[in-house]
């Protein structure tokens, strides 16, 4: 995975969810927002304080567990 430098966890905010750089909006709440419709500027009109760069490192962030694959152990 890349390097993820602005996707924070702390138990202090929102519960210990992934966030954006410390603050009150979560990675759920980004994604969630694209895949209503919402566009970047949309998403940056209504939190100002965030960057396109938090906007992408939180999609990056969201499917990095999708990539993983799973191999099944045989049993002896």
């Amino acid at each position: 995975m890349q390097n993820i430098t602005r996707i924070t966890r702390n138990t202090e905010v929102m519960g210990g969810k992934p966030c954006i750089r410390g603050m009150r909006v979560t990675v759920g709440t980004i994604v969630g927002l694209m895949a209503s419709g919402h566009s970047n500027n949309d998403i940056l009109k209504a939190y100002p304080y965030l960057e396109e760069a938090d906007i992408y490192e939180a999609l990056a962030y969201a499917a990095w567990p999708v990539e993983e694959i799973e191999v099944p152990l045989r049993s002896a």
